[in-house]
């Protein structure tokens, strides 16, 4: 499992954000996982950041080791903040699992998409943002 260092607000300035509001013992979630990790090969980068953010349904799931051990066997390689209290869950006003929410360079909300699919307009969503930071937002 990689190791990151603790992202900070500060540090996301100017970036492309992706979170990806998860749950591991949620199907739906877990089939979106190979999705998220694709995007993840093509664009991370100085300029593009995705982020699970594990939001957990039930009581088990807030055990950051069963956490760990999802992240290792689904092969997740972006960092997965643990929101045990839903407060970011809650902050984005998210009432399903999973979702995707986009955050442009300038901290604004531009994309958000409820459930499984829509992965080629999310993947057009992000080069559209990358290309206002100046990167090309074109398929490696």
């Amino acid at each position: 499992m990689v190791e990151y260092s603790p992202l900070t607000l500060e540090g996301l300035k100017g970036k492309v954000v992706l979170l990806e509001f998860w749950t591991f013992d949620c199907v739906n979630c877990i089939r979106t996982l190979p999705h998220m990790s694709r995007l993840q090969r093509m664009y991370a980068g100085d300029r593009f950041v995705l982020i699970g953010v594990h939001s957990p349904e039930f009581e088990f799931e807030k055990d950051p080791d069963n956490v760990a051990s999802a992240v290792k066997r689904f092969r997740i390689e972006y960092p997965v903040a643990l929101d045990n209290e839903n407060a970011t869950w809650k902050l984005y006003g998210n009432q399903y699992w999973p979702r995707q929410t986009l955050i442009d360079a300038r901290g604004r909300v531009r994309w958000e998409h409820a459930g499984e699919g829509d992965y080629e307009k999310l993947q057009e969503e992000i080069r559209a943002l990358l290309k206002e930071t100046g990167t090309t937002g074109t398929d490696p």
